[in-house]
């Protein structure tokens, strides 16, 4: 398969991509530090912190990437209306990203806090809390309003709680002719019936179908959930395996890009913002496979969540 080469007609046709995140909003935060000792209190190590960073996580890392390479993106969420809400809307707005954020003032932002010593995690922390009822109505308020803006649709499910009307908004999307990709979490994918794309990776597709014994078992039991489900297309990214899209047509594979891997967290938010892009430029599926490919294997090669330029791809 000859390696995917971008033209200036596909640069201006992904400047042009108009593209709506919706999903579970957090903040990812580093501390970087050294560690030469074990502490006196418990047996865990000492961390001396040397610097700290802030990167947007989950839902707002898929608009991040999308933005990345050029397109226009909004996005959909719910954050707290502390101190870490107010940088998320700070990142994005950096990003070029559209915030269509709630405030819930009874919400603390959602934060993973990573302590990394010596290029290890050593520990993370979560602060997280599931949105209120009166904030979850608001937001699908707001996405039957922005729909008519946009082409295409990802929906970013962490399992916060922050797509628990998705599916209303599938079915809305739909109705206006939008394509909707999905990526999914948790073992009921019932809810993400009738989208037109969803990109689970290896773990997550067999909580869902169970263990396979070869690739025709694979096969089989994709291309049956993917008819179950009513989707178009299911990108199943398999890290050193590769890519698989089942479709109606049958299968096609593409190779992993030959690389060291540095960190895997939010590879896969690149790979379906990298998708959403290529086909909102009317790129057919498997082209954008090929794509999102080599996008997921040159961000592997980067520490904590990051994203992939249109210069790095060219």
């Amino acid at each position: 398969m000859s390696s995917i080469q971008l033209t200036d007609s596909d640069i201006s046709k992904f400047r042009a991509a108009r593209i709506l995140v919706v999903g579970d909003v957090m903040l990812d935060r580093y501390w970087f530090g050294d560690t030469e000792r074990i502490s006196p209190e418990a047996p865990v190590p000492v961390v001396l912190v040397g610097k700290n960073d802030e990167r947007l996580g989950g839902a707002a890392n898929v608009a991040r990437n999308a933005a990345s390479l050029g397109a226009q993106i909004a996005i959909l969420g719910v954050v707290g209306d502390d101190e870490p809400g107010r940088r998320v809307e700070e990142l994005l707005q950096a990003q070029g990203v559209k915030s269509h954020l709630y405030k819930d003032p009874q919400l603390p932002t959602t934060v993973k806090l990573r302590v990394v010593a010596r290029q290890q995690q050593l520990i993370r922390l979560d602060f997280e809390k599931t949105p209120t009822h009166e904030s979850l109505l608001n937001k699908l308020e707001q996405f039957k309003t922005i729909l008519p803006t946009v082409d295409v649709i990802i929906f970013s499910d962490y399992g916060k709680g922050g797509l628990t009307h998705i599916e209303k908004m599938i079915a809305l999307a739909k109705e206006q002719g939008k394509y909707v990709l999905i990526d999914p979490k948790g073992d009921d994918y019932s809810k993400y019936r009738g989208a037109s794309m969803m990109t689970p990776n290896r773990s997550e597709l067999r909580q869902v179908v169970g263990r396979w014994t070869d690739e025709a078992d694979l096969e089989k039991k994709a291309q049956q959930l993917r008819v179950d489900l009513q989707l178009d297309a299911l990108l199943l990214t398999r890290s050193e395996e590769g890519m698989s899209l089942f479709t109606s047509a049958g299968v096609a594979h593409v190779k992993a890009q030959a690389r060291e891997v540095y960190d895997v967290s939010g590879a896969g938010d690149t790979v379906i913002a990298t998708m959403a892009v290529a086909l909102a430029a009317q790129w057919p599926a498997e082209k954008a496979m090929q794509l999102a490919n080599k996008a997921g294997g040159i961000v592997v090669g980067k520490l904590g969540t990051a994203t992939v330029s249109l210069e790095e791809l060219q």
